[in-house]
Order: structure tokens, then C-alpha cells, then sequence
């Protein structure tokens, strides 16, 4: 199952605000209209949707094969020469140079024109296979073990690089963190302040765990790059049916707002009106703006 947005053309007006909440650049206005000229790259969270005044844009979840970029030319070809061009261009700005070629390809196995500055012969680096079958390669050594204390055992490793000892205690109750990792029925979060956090919350705020995370259990995901959707869902309802409250911090990027939107989706799943909490951290470590719903 994959989440993607869909544009209802008649609704759209082309007003432009769509594209400025676009993080991957998927969207782009083209001939009046809002175009998605960037499938590969549309991660499907609707980051898009709070910007269009005119309702023209929902995600939708649909079953579909691995991405295939013969598959989305023979969506982009029939909307004209100028999203053909566009589609190019990001693809271009992302460094997808595999896709690319695969695009060049259909345009000349079609006998369709193929846009000025764009070549299907260009030589292009496919991508490298990494094999995962081993838990590290010969030449990486695992990292030390660490004691219990938090001191590093081997002293001659640790050298001058880290502190001997943390400066600071770690506020987590329990483990693990992650959300696909979480049993959503562990009695941690029974009647419970729950914390639901996006991964990069923790690295910019330098004092997560003193103003965030005190006595609350925690559930950490990454909107944007985590996989399972449903399997979100699923779990903050379950989370959610026995906590008392959820609090939930997000960067200030856009991406990072589809999680307190699955948080809220989550809610209505579990027919609970438990308050929701939001916390937005700047990428200067500052607290951006708080909201309760």
C-alpha cells in the first residue's frame, strides 16, 4: 500500500499555494493548474493540503508496485510537452539520473521528441546494491560494549573523543522507542502523559529529555521516511485508547506535520476526545509554536 496525493483539476484554480508546502518540489504549476510532475518523490503526507484554499488535493491510499517510471511517463506524457519538461527537471534537481534515462527511453521508444539538453545515451552510475545479509562488513568492527553506569568499559577506545560518563541523566522509562518496535498494549502508557515524537526532535532540542520527556513514556517516527502507514494508525489508536493525554513534538519543517496529523487521525480511530498536545522545535533548537486540541 502506498499514500499518494491526488489533485482534483476542475477544484484547483492554480493559486500557487500548494507548491510553496511542497517540500520535495512534486508540485509544480503548469498550464493553470497544479501539476504532480514528481511522483517518485511525493512521500504522500498532504503537506500540500492545508495550503490549497480550494479543497482540490487529498491523499489517497491505493495498492502499487514498486516505483516505475515507465509507468508515471505514461501519466506525464499526455499532459503535454511542458510537464514532460518539468518532470525532467526535477528529476534532474534530485539527482535522479537512473530515472531519468528510464524517461529518455520511453520518450524514444514512443517516438516522442526528446526535450533540448536531454540525452538517452548520456552514460549514467546505476545504482550500487548493498548487501544486507551480514550484520556488519569484515572491515567494521562492532562498537564497544557500555556498562550499565554509562561508563565505557574500554577506556583505551574511548580515548578523549567521549566524556567518561554522561553529563546528564536519561529520562526514559522504558524500551524500546520506536514506534514499529512498541507494543502499543504495555502498561507504560496507561493513563499516561505519552509523548510521540518525530525522530529529529530529540538532536535539536538540547534539553529534550528535561522539558519533553520527564516521567512520560515515549514513541518516536519519522512522518516523512518511516514506511507502514496503517500500522501507524493502528498502534497510536491503541496507545491513544488507554492514555490520558498525547503530546506531540515535530520540527518546523513541513514534512513533519503529517505526524501530528496521523496523531489526530488516530484519536478519531479510537473514539477517544483525549487532549493533543503540540509542540513545534525550530532547527535552531528553539520551541516555534504550541498548540492543544
Amino acid at each position: 500500500m502506498r499514500t499518494i496525493i491526488r489533485i482534483d483539476q476542475e477544484l484547483c484554480n492554480g493559486c500557487g499555494a500548494c507548491e510553496t508546502g511542497c517540500p520535495e518540489g512534486a508540485l509544480k504549476i503548469i498550464d493553470g493548474k497544479a501539476r504532480l510532475v514528481g511522483e517518485s518523490l511525493c512521500d504522500g503526507l498532504g503537506a500540500c493540503i492545508g495550503h490549497c484554499p480550494q479543497g482540490a488535493i487529498q491523499t489517497i491510499q491505493t495498492e502499487a508496485e514498486d516505483y516505475d517510471e515507465y509507468a508515471v511517463m505514461a501519466k506525464v506524457v499526455p499532459q503535454g510537452e511542458s510537464v514532460i519538461l518539468a518532470h525532467l527537471a526535477h528529476l534532474e534537481h534530485f539527482g535522479q539520473d537512473v530515472y531519468i534515462k528510464q524517461a529518455l527511453d520511453y520518450l524514444e521508444k514512443h517516438a516522442l521528441p526528446v526535450p533540448e539538453g536531454y540525452s538517452a545515451s548520456k552514460p549514467v552510475l546505476e545504482p550500487k546494491k548493498i548487501s544486507f545479509s551480514k550484520p556488519c562488513s569484515p572491515d567494521v568492527r562492532p562498537m564497544k560494549a557500555i556498562g550499565t553506569s554509562g561508563t565505557i568499559r574500554d577506556k583505551a577506545a574511548s580515548s578523549t573523543v567521549f566524556p567518561e560518563k554522561p553529563s546528564a541523566p536519561s529520562a526514559l522509562s522504558h524500551w524500546p522507542v520506536q514506534l514499529h518496535l512498541i507494543n502499543p498494549r504495555t502498561s507504560s502508557f496507561n493513563n499516561a502523559d505519552v509523548v510521540i515524537a518525530a525522530d529529529c526532535t530529540a538532536f535539536a532540542l538540547g534539553s529534550f529529555h528535561t522539558d519533553i520527556l520527564k516521567d512520560a513514556p515515549l514513541a518516536i517516527a519519522c512522518p516523512k521516511l518511516d514506511s507502514g502507514r496503517e500500522i501507524y494508525l493502528s498502534k497510536l489508536a491503541s496507545i491513544i485508547s488507554q492514555a490520558k493525554s498525547v503530546r506531540v513534538v515535530v520540527m518546523e519543517v513541513p514534512c513533519c506535520s503529517g505526524l501530528l496529523r496521523l496523531v489526530r487521525e488516530a484519536r478519531t480511530i479510537s473514539g477517544r476526545s483525549i487532549p493533543i498536545h503540540s509542540l513545534v522545535i525550530g532547527i535552531d533548537g528553539g520551541f516555534v509554536a504550541r498548540n492543544s486540541d
